[in-house]
């Protein structure tokens, strides 16, 4: 009887034994799988250019919800408008080996070399809606600027009646949609009687820049018909002004990106219109695009436009032009909710 107990025990311990080798095995094949997938998996750096502007929050948890949809990890620096710490930071996605990385670009001059280490390292690069120059990137996403300034141009045009005198304040330089905003706008204005008696630029899209270079026109006893904003930040500064010397509603301001205190004004009569580029369609259609070139396959575009040096693919989308008669249409529900849009008017 105890042989056959001892007999039980030892055959016992030797099944424990073999099990425990056998699953210790087995351990690491979930880890080699486990391992694969992080290395299959795909990476994307998104370089913001900063927060300041109202909707760039919005584009950021757009794409990254959606790339995140998709199977994609997303990392997302922020360089607060400055040039070099986004030069930096992009550098550290090459480092980091990303599968394609997303560029808000703070200045499109600048960044040229850093693309290049980029692309040779073998990572594709998208400039997401602000083009960089002479940098041949695999894709630029965005809307039609320079039909975003001929709608500024058209409506001003329609609302001046063909004459009038305006003033400009552009956004920054260094953004090259400015530039092809501005030309939009100018081409609209055609052969109006309509003057461009001043124009400025908001270095760094710096919104403050429109209350000064308002204040100081109106300072000299000046009034303009019309106001042309770079985007709705500064035009909410220029409004500022014009209240300040109890314009507010007399002047007609433009502006874009549908902001909400745009939006708000609009109704409330302060402002006259805004361009609206529906981000989250920009935002979604460039995670997308972004999955798509990570697994290698070349993006499809109806477009190419030149970055000075190469003609490079360009995914062009649409703007809408938004004012009080169309706001309920466009906006409401879409972008912004009725109860804030219409916040402070009273039925």
């Amino acid at each position: 009887m105890k042989n056959k107990v001892k007999c039980r025990v030892a055959l016992a311990m030797i099944l424990i034994v073999t099990s425990v080798s056998l699953f210790g095995c087995g351990q690491v094949t979930p880890e080699s799988d486990v391992e694969t997938q992080v290395n299959e998996g795909i990476r994307i750096g998104l370089s913001m250019d900063s927060f300041l502007i109202e909707r760039w929050q919005r584009d950021r948890d757009l794409f990254v919800s959606k790339a995140q949809e998709l199977g994609a990890e997303v990392n997302v620096q922020n360089a607060n408008g400055e040039v070099n710490k986004q030069i930096s930071q992009i550098e550290y996605f090459i480092e980091k080996e990303m599968d394609v990385i997303v560029i808000v670009a703070i200045d499109g001059n600048m960044l040229s070399e850093v693309v290049g280490k980029a692309k040779k390292a073998g990572i594709k690069v998208i400039a997401y809606d602000r083009l960089i120059l002479n940098a041949d990137v695999d894709l630029y996403i965005s809307f039609d600027n320079e039909k975003v300034g001929t709608l500024m141009g058209e409506y001003l045009r329609e609302a001046l009646g063909d004459e009038g005198k305006i003033i400009c304040i552009n956004g920054s330089p260094t953004d090259n949609n400015v530039t092809m905003v501005f030309g939009g706008f100018k081409e609209a204005l055609g052969d109006s009687d309509i003057v461009i008696e001043r124009t400025g630029y908001a270095d760094n899209w710096l919104a403050e820049i429109g209350f000064d270079f308002t204040s100081d026109y109106l300072a000299e006893g000046n009034v303009p018909d019309g106001i042309m904003c770079g985007n709705d930040d500064i035009a909410t500064q220029v409004v500022k002004a014009l209240s300040e010397n109890r314009l507010a509603g007399q002047v007609y301001v433009t502006g874009q990106d549908a902001d909400l205190v745009a939006c708000q004004r609009i109704v409330e009569g302060t402002q006259y219109m805004t361009v609206y580029k529906p981000i989250e369609l920009l935002a979604q259609r460039t995670a997308e695009m972004a999955v798509t070139m990570a697994k290698d396959r070349e993006p499809e575009t109806e477009s190419t436009i030149n970055d000075g040096t190469y003609d490079v693919p360009f995914e062009k989308l649409d703007p809408v032009a938004v004012t009080e008669e169309n706001m309920d249409e466009v906006i409401i529900g879409k972008y912004h909710q009725k109860s804030d849009v219409y916040l402070n008017v009273h039925e």
